[in-house]
C-alpha cells in the first residue's frame, strides 16, 4: 500500500484548489512504497498546504492509472471532510495575553457608557454574546480556566496547595512559555494570600508550588512585546477589576495598560482575551468575553463558551494536552481570519 496525503488551498489562479504534500519545498506530491523507498517528485508543480485528510490506494493500482488518477480518488474520498476540517483550523498565536476582570455580567459591561473602552474593545474585535463563568464565587473560575476543573474547590479559602496538570506546567513542559502577572503582588513567587488590594484567589499560579519562579508582580510585564511569553495571565488587583473599584475605574486602566500591547498585536501575530471570571449571582452567571488581535475577524459570535472553553482553545493552539472538562468543550470556530499558507505550514511541522 502506498500513501496520499490530500491538501485544499487557495490555487494560484483563484478559488479552491486539490493536491498531495510534498518533501520539498516546490512539490506536492509524495510517494511512499516503503519505509527504505526514495519519494519520487514530479517536477514544477507548486506546494498547497495544509494536510487535512489522507487516502490510501495499492501500489500497483497507482503505475496502473496514474498520478492524475489518484488525485482523483482523494478528491473522492475526502475532499468533503477536508473541507470540513480545514475550516476548524485555528490560528497560532505568537503571544496571548488573558485579562481577567471581576464580578461583572453581560448587561453591565456591554452598553454600558461606564465602559467606552471595552466597548470600543469589543467592536473592533470580537464579542462573545452567550460566554459563561462555571459557578460562583471566584476562585473555582480561576483554577477552571488554569488547570480544566474546579478540582472540588467552591469557596474562596486560602492558601491552596495544588498538584496536577496546568496550563502554565503544559506550556512549559511543551518547550514555550508561561507566566502570571498580578497587579500589587509584592515580589515573585509570593505565597501570602492577600498584599493591599493583591488577593491570591485570584491568581490561580500561585497554587502550584513549581510554577512560582513564573508567578511575578505585574510590575514585571515586559513593555517590549516580543519578550511576552507565549501565554501571558494578567490579574489586575481588586481596586482595577472591578471587583472593589467601579466599572469605570476598571475600564480606565485596560486603556492605560492594555491597549498598547492590544494595538501591537494586531500586526505582530497575537491574541489579546479580555474576560470576566464570573457575573453577579442574578441569571445565569452570563459574562462579556473578547477577542482582539492579528487573526480575529471582527463581529460577535453567538457559540457558547466558558473558561474550559478557552483552555481548550488555548491548548489545541498550542499542541497541549486537553486538560480536565475542556475535554467535552468544542473549541471556539468562526472568528478566525483566513491564514497565510506559511502560518498553516507551520502547524503540521
Amino acid at each position: 500500500m502506498m500513501t496520499l496525503d490530500l491538501f485544499q488551498s487557495p490555487s494560484p489562479a483563484g478559488g479552491r484548489g486539490v493536491g498531495v504534500r510534498g518533501v520539498g519545498l516546490n512539490q506536492i506530491l509524495r510517494i511512499t512504497t516503503d519505509p527504505h523507498s526514495q519519494p519520487f517528485h514530479p517536477q514544477g508543480v507548486r506546494r498547497w498546504v495544509p494536510r487535512c485528510c489522507a487516502a490510501t490506494l495499492p501500489q500497483s493500482r497507482l503505475r496502473e492509472k496514474g498520478v492524475g488518477f489518484a488525485l482523483v480518488v482523494l478528491v473522492t474520498l475526502g475532499l468533503a471532510q477536508c473541507a470540513s476540517a480545514a475550516a476548524q483550523v485555528l490560528p497560532r498565536p505568537d503571544h496571548i495575553v488573558i485579562v481577567v476582570e471581576e464580578n461583572k455580567s453581560f448587561a453591565r459591561i456591554i452598553g454600558n457608557k461606564d465602559a467606552p473602552y471595552l466597548n470600543a474593545l469589543a467592536q473592533r474585535g470580537v464579542l462573545f454574546t452567550q460566554s459563561f463563568g462555571i459557578t460562583h464565587p471566584s476562585q473555582p473560575n480561576y483554577l477552571a480556566l488554569f488547570s480544566g476543573t474546579t478540582r472540588g474547590i467552591s469557596s474562596n479559602s486560602c492558601p491552596l496547595e495544588l498538584t496536577g496538570e496546568n496550563l502554565g506546567g503544559a506550556l512549559i513542559a511543551q518547550g514555550l512559555s508561561f507566566v502570571s502577572y498580578s497587579e500589587s503582588m509584592p515580589q515573585a513567587g509570593f505565597e501570602g494570600c492577600r498584599y493591599g488590594a493583591y488577593m491570591r484567589k485570584h491568581n490561580p499560579a500561585a497554587n502550584w508550588k513549581e510554577l512560582a519562579a513564573f508567578n511575578q508582580p505585574f510590575s514585571a510585564l515586559p513593555t517590549d512585546f516580543e519578550k511576552l511569553p507565549t501565554v501571558s495571565l494578567v490579574v489586575p488587583d481588586q481596586n482595577n477589576d472591578m471587583h472593589d473599584g467601579s466599572i469605570a475605574q476598571g475600564d480606565a486602566w485596560l486603556e492605560q495598560h492594555i491597549e498598547q500591547y492590544a494595538q501591537w498585536a494586531l500586526t505582530h501575530n497575537s491574541l489579546l482575551i479580555v474576560t470576566w471570571d464570573e457575573g453577579d449571582y442574578i441569571g445565569e452567571n452570563r459574562i462579556a468575553t473578547i477577542f482582539a488581535g492579528a487573526m480575529v475577524q471582527p463581529g460577535t459570535s453567538a457559540q457558547r463558551i466558558n473558561h474550559y472553553t478557552l483552555l481548550r482553545m488555548i491548548s489545541e493552539m498550542y499542541g497541549l494536552p486537553i486538560l480536565g472538562e475542556s475535554a467535552n468543550e468544542k473549541s471556539i470556530a468562526g472568528v478566525w481570519k483566513s491564514q497565510p499558507a506559511d502560518r498553516k505550514k507551520a502547524k503540521f511541522k
